[in-house]
């Protein structure tokens, strides 16, 4: 009898979750997006970038992340930040093709936010998001008036610089991605802005590293960056702010091929975003050899576009070298202090 009984708690346990637990579609129009996302299958949207987010607001103690990952090759698992109002950042790696994963659990039973972050880069595949599982999903506020665009490289993406788990040289190499706390994110949280990271390892402006055959200005209007693929409609995100990060793989160049392609880049920019800032960064983690380089690169750039009229393009040098992380990378508490420069810069320019 006693054992009866406990089976009909249980059972009567089990139903009362089950008539609490609802599972919201990606193409509830509560969920947020934010980044270069593929929307051709609004109810199974793909993204590849590092740094794309999905925000939502749900109410009750618990939240499950239903997605789905490409597994490129048959052996990428990507990683992805997710993170419920304050509390602290899970990292957490997908497992197979179809994941429930599950964001949060003992909440209060109110109302909370969840983000949700792609921490690895295009290069490890895609990730296709299906739906959240929870009590109830509720209207968020509007997302911040101010965007940022980010683009880059391997450092923009937060490649090498987490270690909390696998040190350098362990595992595989996008193991210690960390798009979520790289310096781009970082700025844009401290600024209240939404952000978007168009950024590629191992690419350059003129001249990519790795034997890749592709180069920023080539990829910079496609979703999948890496390999250069679907088109990409400028008109969903019209930032404030535009910063371009690169050179580190470029390395020393023929500085007329270097800086007239640079400009011509700027140009593209601007034919896309019309009244965007636009500043041109230094690499944090370029020797010194490197930074004198790209410190009278970007002189001879923005004073040919000021030149031209366009005065809505500056420059900013990085105060010092950032290379603690993997192969040279900023880690972590590096990317803070990049974003501590950068937040600065942006206030400074943007009256921010």
């Amino acid at each position: 009898m006693k054992k009866y009984f406990l089976l009909l708690l249980l059972t009567s346990f089990l139903q009362s979750k089950a008539a609490d637990t609802t599972f919201f579609k990606a193409n509830n129009p509560l969920i947020q997006y934010t980044g270069r996302i593929d929307m051709a299958d609004a109810s199974a949207p793909k993204f590849w970038q590092p740094g794309v987010y999905i925000r939502a607001k749900f109410k009750g103690s618990y939240c499950n992340v239903v997605i789905n990952d490409e597994i490129l090759y048959g052996t990428s698992h990507n990683y992805i930040a997710i993170q419920v109002d304050s509390l602290p950042v899970q990292r957490l790696q997908t497992t197979g093709k179809h994941n429930v994963i599950t964001a949060a659990t003992g909440l209060s039973d109110e109302e909370h936010t969840i983000t949700i972050c792609k921490n690895t880069e295009a290069g490890i595949g895609y990730l296709q998001f299906l739906g959240l599982q929870c009590k109830a999903l509720l209207p968020l506020p509007a997302p911040p008036s101010r965007k940022i665009e980010l683009i880059g490289n391997s450092i923009t993406c937060g490649m090498g610089s987490d270690l909390s788990v696998v040190p350098c040289g362990k595992g595989q190499w996008y193991d210690q991605n960390n798009a979520y706390m790289a310096y781009g994110p970082l700025t844009a949280r401290r600024l209240d802005a939404q952000w978007q990271l168009s950024s590629v390892s191992g690419i350059g402006l003129i001249h990519s590293c790795c034997d890749m055959k592709i180069t920023m200005p080539r990829v910079f209007d496609k979703v999948n960056m890496r390999e250069d693929s679907i088109k990409w409609d400028f008109s969903r995100y019209q930032p404030d702010v535009v910063t371009v990060c690169l050179g580190q793989n470029d390395g020393k160049q023929d500085s007329v091929a270097f800086c007239g392609a640079y400009v011509q880049f700027i140009d593209t920019l601007r034919k896309h975003y019309p009244s965007a800032t636009i500043i041109c960064l230094t690499s944090p983690m370029a020797d010194a050899e490197l930074t004198k380089v790209l410190q009278r690169y970007l002189m001879g750039v923005v004073n040919a576009v000021n030149s031209k009229g366009d005065r809505n393009v500056y420059r900013y040098f990085f105060s010092k070298r950032y290379h603690n992380g993997c192969g040279d990378h900023p880690d972590l508490a590096e990317h803070q202090q990049i974003a501590d420069e950068l937040t600065a810069c942006i206030k400074r320019i943007k009256k921010w």
